[in-house]
């Protein structure tokens, strides 16, 4: 078992120039048009103490995430969803964010690296009320650390090669697998059918601009 950096660093050459140099402080005019392009990426957040650590998914349009023009800021409006909030809570008890952005048909990803605040002032809502739903805040996130990963995991996963895609029914539909892990509990019996046609309506309404 591996359990101190010497161990560790025995097993695995040093990286090289390439991969210590390409990490800024900002994002670059490369790391602005990645976001800008991109509809998907994931959020990671630290809990207070001991609490385990949280990764969530996050979409919208491409460039739903907006970068300032300096590229040191992040704006990262907080859509509806299942009002655990798993990362607003934890970046109230601690601001360090990473987030991972992708764009379809891309192998390479960008990482970005920094710290968060919760913003509900209106200069902040207000900059995606004609875009989607008004948020009811936004996580204003400061660049710190901003890369291009490489394409080897995705290269491996072929992820984005339906070639590769198992069939759907591999795994049971969301609602199925809740059902097994806690019953009908607060769904009211909810089939696959409906709970596709409330998330529809549910999008449909965030699409629809904020007369606000």
């Amino acid at each position: 078992m591996i359990t101190d950096l010497a161990q560790l660093r025995k097993l695995y050459a040093q990286p090289g120039e390439r991969a210590v140099r390409k990490q800024l402080d900002r994002l670059d005019v490369h790391g602005r048009r990645f976001v800008a392009l991109a509809p998907f990426c994931v959020i990671a957040s630290a809990g207070q103490g001991a609490a385990l650590l949280d990764a969530s998914p996050r979409g919208g349009a491409p460039g739903f995430v907006k970068a300032s023009e300096d590229g040191a800021t992040l704006l990262l409006p907080d859509s509806g969803g299942n009002n655990r909030l798993d990362t607003l809570e934890n970046l109230i008890a601690d601001p360090r964010v990473a987030l991972i952005f992708m764009v379809p048909g891309v192998d390479e990803t960008l990482r970005v690296n920094g710290t968060a605040r919760l913003r509900d002032e209106a200069e902040f809502v207000d900059a995606f009320a004609q875009e989607r739903q008004r948020p009811k805040l936004v996580i204003e996130v400061a660049v710190r650390e901003a890369y291009l990963h490489c394409a080897k995991a995705f290269m491996r996963s072929q992820l984005w090669q339906p070639d590769s895609w198992g069939p759907r029914d591999a795994l049971p539909t969301m609602n199925q697998m809740i059902r097994e892990q806690i019953g009908t509990v607060g769904s009211s019996g909810e089939t696959d059918v409906q709970t596709m046609a409330r998330y529809r309506a549910q999008l449909v309404e965030e699409q629809t601009p904020s007369a606000s």
